[in-house]
């Protein structure tokens, strides 16, 4: 199969040879391995890759992934780091608006006019820049006769990938896991790797979220040894019985090469075993319904995580793989007057809306952001996350279930820009919408964002995106998780714009910055679904005064479930002033970027060197009222 550029142009192509998106459980080849957090089975291709940009993709260089090509003109760039904060393209922040509005006419392809494909409009782009990267690898020795896949955690926009000369295959969805398989092309040395990034695609249109708008390999790659047989999906579900004292586990689990045996266990934080099972190795292995009697249930106060430990033998006896996990017991669901209950007493956000981000690197953020955030989560009385607008890297969800972070699992949706156009609802040329060709594009994505993180207990809600208005395809994202995942409450707040779908989208009735006034008449009036700011109390400039009236209605309204506050923190980039001589903050539009939203990147309640504002103060103050 050859790499064809007119995938860029249609929406119905988002993924070529890519793998389906499995659990995002770690993987060890002993116990040894597991201590020291190193998995030799793990290679990381992270570091100092050869890079070529360009300005468009006719003037990219075409034969860049064969073996014999010479790259001597081709520069150097970190990987992960984004394009252009690495000195190759402007830098813009845009919160509504597609970056090419008002430079270049394009609409999404069927929108209009179903017959019309928008050829070209993306592979002859004169504004879609190229990233061309190189990386030249041997293969460890732990990889070596082995299956070896790849995996990209995030990169923006769509991307074809070539080994030694071979198309590997083609992913869109910047924000979630991509993995390929590389073992027939993959040699023990002297391995070219090729990735070429586009910043736009049909994609574009469902990646219009509030932020920079950036391209590239944004974050980590590896490389899978995957051993024979090998864990290629967990999929677990802790429930907890009426009486909130027991518990019943269930866990189905998926083989690559299924041969041998399986040795599972579960431990308590004291270490007992509660559970110990045998098993054959089948294509899927299933535990079903172990009764754990007087379990800790899992929340904000007690984030009580039970161990999950996997051994898995070859047909010799030999252990092969090593599989740890951790999980709660917690139970979400919504009362029949309409409260939403954890653990049968009813749920209290706190919350926060979160962009990934670091004032130098911008969303290729660290593990260090990440903890720094969980501490300021805590100190500051901040028990809930919603991860706007896109899945996060996948250790964050590691620190809520270990913290009892509350989260709203975001999808990477928002297409805000096809159906408001200068701050009016024009949903002519909206996608997703009822457009059928860009139905399973979305679905995809809904795909994407379960199967990952299926098995994190911090995980309460699911959403469907952001901003996107509403329509069939929605309806149909609702439809997934609805089939797939009846232990969690699905989230959608752009249902607003289309009431006759209320009824097939959202548990939650959901609506961003209405006043509190509003709020309350809607708790008065029999409501049908209990009520959620997505995004309320927005934190621009010296905001945040009048919390107390979002918040007194916690005290009368059971059917207030609290929200999530815009936003937690700015997206500014650090950089040095000339004229100073000392590093500052910038915001949109002082990097000469036109069109561009401003100061309306700082919406933060710290700023983007994580120092606190005087808004955090309030925050601490109410939300401490109801920890």
């Amino acid at each position: 199969m050859k790499a064809d550029l007119k995938w860029l142009d249609d929406p119905e192509v988002f993924r070529v040879n890519q793998l389906p998106a499995h659990s995002d459980h770690p993987f060890y080849k002993n116990y040894r391995e597991w201590q020291q957090r190193k998995s030799s089975l793990v290679q990381n291709l992270d570091g100092n890759w050869q890079f070529k940009f360009s300005k468009n993709p006719q003037s990219r260089p075409k034969n860049f992934f064969k073996e014999d090509f010479d790259s001597s003109d081709f520069n150097k760039i970190e990987v992960p780091s984004e394009i252009e904060l690495s000195n190759y393209a402007q830098i813009q922040y845009i919160n509504t608006l597609y970056p090419w509005e008002g430079k270049i006419y394009r609409r999404p392809a069927y929108a209009l006019d179903k017959k019309d494909k928008q050829l070209g409009s993306f592979s002859e782009g004169e504004d879609n820049t190229v990233g061309s990267y190189i990386r030249h690898f041997d293969l460890n020795p732990e990889l070596k006769d082995k299956d070896v896949h790849i995996k990209f955690d995030g990169v923006e926009r769509a991307m074809y990938v070539w080994l030694n000369g071979h198309f590997v295959g083609y992913a869109e969805d910047s924000f979630t896991p991509s993995e390929f398989d590389l073992t027939p092309f993959i040699k023990e040395q002297d391995n070219v790797l090729a990735v070429e990034v586009f910043k736009h695609s049909t994609a574009s249109y469902l990646e219009d979220q509030d932020m920079f708008r950036f391209s590239g390999i944004f974050r980590s790659v590896e490389l899978l040894g995957i051993p024979s047989p090998h864990l290629e999906d967990l999929d677990l579900q802790p429930t907890v019985k009426d009486n909130f004292q027991d518990g019943i586990f269930n866990v189905k689990m998926s083989f690559l090469k299924p041969t041998g045996s399986l040795h599972l266990m579960v431990k308590d934080i004291d270490g007992k075993t509660l559970l110990d099972k045998t098993a054959e190795i089948d294509e899927s292995v299933s535990i079903n319904n172990e009764e754990f009697k007087n379990i800790n249930l899992w929340d904000n106060h007690d984030p009580y995580l039970y161990q999950l430990l996997i051994e898995i033998y070859d047909r010799d006896g030999n252990l092969v793989e090593f599989v740890p996990y951790q999980f709660g017991f917690r139970r979400i669901e919504i009362s029949d007057d309409k409260v939403i209950l954890l653990n049968g007493k009813r749920l209290i956000i706190n919350g926060v809306n979160r962009h990934e981000w670091d004032a130098k690197r911008g969303r290729s953020v660290t593990f260090s952001d990440m903890k720094q955030d969980i501490a300021i989560f805590k100190e500051n009385n901040i028990n809930a996350v919603r991860t706007c607008h896109y899945p996060n890297q996948i250790p964050w969800y590691y620190l809520c279930d270990q913290n009892g972070i509350y989260m709203m699992a975001e999808n990477n949706l928002e297409s805000h820009g096809t159906w408001q156009k200068m701050g009016q609802v024009e949903p002519s040329d909206n996608v997703p919408g009822d457009v059928p060709q860009w139905r399973e594009a979305v679905i995809d994505r809904a795909r994407n964002n379960y199967e990952t993180f299926k098995n994190h207990t911090s995980i309460l809600f699911w959403s469907l995106g952001n901003e996107s208005y509403a329509g069939e395809n929605i309806a149909a994202m609702n439809d997934f998780y609805k089939e797939h995942d009846p232990f969690r409450l699905v989230h959608y707040e752009g249902v607003v714009h289309r009431p006759d779908l209320k009824d097939r989208i959202s548990d939650i009735e959901s609506w961003m910055y209405l006043p509190p006034k509003e709020v309350e008449e809607y708790l008065k009036s029999n409501p049908a679904k209990p009520f959620m700011e997505c995004e309320y109390m927005h934190d621009m400039g010296n905001s945040d005064g009048g919390m107390d009236s979002y918040i007194k209605l916690i005290d009368k309204y059971p059917q207030y479930a609290g929200g999530f506050i815009w936003d937690f923190i700015d997206q500014a980039i650090l950089v040095h002033d000339p004229i100073t001589n000392q590093e500052v903050l910038r915001y949109g539009g002082d990097f000469d970027d036109r069109h561009s939203d401003y100061e309306f990147s700082g919406d933060g309640l710290i700023f983007a060197d994580r120092q606190p504002k005087p808004a955090m103060q309030e925050v601490r103050y109410y939300y401490g009222l109801h920890k």
